[in-house]
C-alpha cells in the first residue's frame, strides 16, 4: 500500500490493517516514506486515534524495525520498568539492582529529560566514566554478568521510533496516546523482555495531570503490550509533589546511593520502589505474589545485595569503583547552596511540581533545546512535602546553584510553586491504582 493511501485511510477515520502499518513503518525505516508523509501520518493518528489492535500492530512494527535482543541461556526472567516521567523520579536507579538481586535480569533502556521532567540518562551521566551509550555487545554482556544495565537507546533498537519521535517533537503530536504507547513499548519489545511494569505518573508534576487521563494511558500501555506479547502491569502513582527530597541529576544519584546503602530511605520513594519491585518479581515468577515480591525486594535492600549489584553495574559500565563509599568524591557539587524559606510560616497545602521541575531546568539542570548541555550539580534538596510545616526552622527547599543570581531566581520560583495554609494537609497514597493488561 502506498504511504499516502495509509495516511488517507487514517485521515478518514478508518482502522489500519497490521499489514498497512507494517509497510508504512518499513518505509519510515528505510527512508522511502518522506518526512512530510511521516508528519501527516502522525497528525492523522493524533486526531483520529488508534484502536487496540492498531496500537499493538504499530508497536510490533516499530520494535521489529531494528535489532530485537534475544536472551537465551539466562537462569531468570528478563524484566523491566518504565516511568512516564516525573520530578525527582530516580526510582530506576534503585529498582533495577533490586530486581537483579532477586534473580531477574533487567536490560533497562532509558531516556533523557523531557519537558519539565528529569531523565534517567542525565542522572547517570553525572557519574564520572559511566557509559550510557555502549554498543549492544557490551550492554548484553553487562546484563548477563551483573543482572542489570541502564543505558540509552542505541541505533540498533527500534530505529523507526527515533525517526518518528523526532518528527512528532516538531509537529505538536507528542501527546498522542497511541504514539506515546507505541514509542515506549517498541523499545521494550526490542529489548526482548518477558514482563514489564509501567509507572504512570499522575498529578501536577506529570504529563497526565488528572486521574482519568492517567487511567487512559495506563490501560492503553498495559493492553497494547499484552496484545503485542509482553505481559504488562501498570501502577498509577502520585506526582503532586517531588518524589523523594531531591531534584537534580548528581543530587538524585547521591539520593539513590543513600537509599541503596540504607543511609536514607524516604518513605514515598520506598513505597513506589517496593510496589514496582513486587509487581516485577511476581510477573516474572520470582515471587508467588506481589506481597511476597515486596518482601523479597525489602530483603535485597536490607542485606545490601541490591547496593552491591548497583556498584557492579556502575563499574562494568566505566564508573568509579567506590561510588557507594565516597559519592561526594565523584559527584559534582554546586558552589552556591542556600536554604529557601517561605515568606511566612505555614503548612504545605499544595505543590505545583511542574514548576519545581522547570526551576531545576532554569538552574541548568535540564534542557531548553535538545543541544543544551546539562549541569549535573544544580538542583534542589530537602524539598518539603505536602502536610509539612515550614518556616524559619524548616525551609521549603535548599537550592544548589552556580551563582547567587540563579539561586535567587530559583528561590522565587519555588515560593511561587508552593501553597501554604494554616491547616494541616494529608497527602494521598503514593500508589494510587493498579491496572493490568487483558490482551
Amino acid at each position: 500500500m502506498l504511504p499516502q493511501e495509509v495516511i488517507r485511510a487514517k485521515r478518514d477515520g478508518q482502522a489500519l490493517s497490521a499489514e498497512a502499518i507494517a509497510a508504512f513503518i518499513a518505509g519510515l525505516t528505510d527512508g522511502s516514506v518522506g518526512e512530510g508523509q511521516a508528519a501527516a501520518f502522525a497528525m492523522a493518528v493524533f486526531f483520529r486515534g488508534m484502536g487496540a489492535d492498531e496500537r499493538a500492530a504499530l508497536t510490533r512494527a516499530m520494535a521489529d524495525s531494528g535489532t530485537v535482543l534475544r536472551w537465551a541461556g539466562l537462569d531468570g526472567p528478563v524484566l523491566d520498568k518504565h516511568s512516564t516521567g516525573g520530578v525527582g523520579d530516580k526510582i530506576s536507579l534503585m529498582l533495577a539492582p533490586i530486581v537483579a538481586a532477586c534473580g531477574g535480569y533487567v536490560p533497562m533502556i532509558s531516556g533523557r529529560g523531557l519537558g519539565h521532567t528529569g531523565g534517567t540518562l542525565d542522572k547517570l551521566d553525572s557519574i564520572p566514566g559511566y557509559r550510557t551509550n555502549p554498543d549492544l555487545a557490551t550492554f548484553e554482556a553487562v546484563v548477563r554478568e551483573v543482572g542489570c544495565a541502564i543505558i540509552g537507546q542505541t541505533d540498533d533498537l527500534a530505529p523507526a521510533d527515533r525517526r518518528l519521535y523526532a518528527i512528532r517533537d516538531v509537529t505538536a503530536t507528542v501527546e498522542s496516546a497511541a504514539l506515546i504507547t507505541a514509542s515506549i513499548l517498541s523499545k521494550k519489545l526490542a529489548a526482548g523482555l518477558q514482563g514489564l511494569v509501567m509507572d504512570v505518573k499522575c498529578g501536577t508534576g506529570a504529563f497526565m495531570d488528572d486521574l482519568d487521563k492517567a487511567r487512559e494511558l495506563a490501560d492503553a500501555l498495559a493492553e497494547t503490550a499484552t496484545r503485542a506479547g509482553l505481559p504488562t502491569v501498570a501502577l498509577i502513582t502520585d506526582m503532586n509533589q517531588v518524589l523523594g527530597r531531591t531534584a537534580g541529576n548528581a543530587l538524585e544519584v547521591a539520593d539513590a546511593v543513600a537509599f541503596l546503602t540504607g543511609a536514607d530511605r524516604e518513605a514515598r520513594s520506598l513505597e513506589v520502589t517496593l510496589g514496582l519491585a513486587g509487581e516485577m518479581l511476581a510477573l516474572g515468577g520470582l515471587a508467588p505474589s506481589t506481597a511476597d515480591g515486596r518482601e523479597a525486594a525489602r530483603r535485597a535492600l536490607e542485606t545490601g545485595r541490591a547496593a552491591e549489584v548497583f556498584a557492579r553495574m556502575v563499574v562494568a559500565l566505566g564508573g568509579p569503583t567506590d561510588l557507594l563509599e565516597r559519592p561526594d568524591a565523584h559527584l559534582s557539587a554546586a558552589p552556591i547552596v542556600q536554604a529557601i524559606h517561605p515568606e511566612a510560616p505555614g503548612t504545605v497545602a499544595a505543590i505545583d511540581a511542574r514548576r519545581l521541575g522547570l526551576a531545576v531546568i532554569e538552574l541548568g539542570g535540564g534542557r531548553r533545546l535538545a543541544t543544551d548541555a546539562v549541569d549535573p550539580a544544580v538542583g534542589l534538596t530537602e524539598v518539603a512535602g505536602l502536610g509539612e510545616a515550614v518556616g524559619p526552622d524548616r525551609p521549603l527547599a535548599v537550592v544548589h546553584a552556580r551563582d547567587t543570581a540563579a539561586a535567587a531566581r530559583a528561590a522565587e520560583a519555588v515560593r511561587a510553586a508552593v501553597t501554604l495554609s494554616d491547616q494541616g494537609t494529608e497527602p494521598g497514597p503514593v500508589v494510587i491504582e493498579r491496572r493490568a493488561g487483558e490482551g
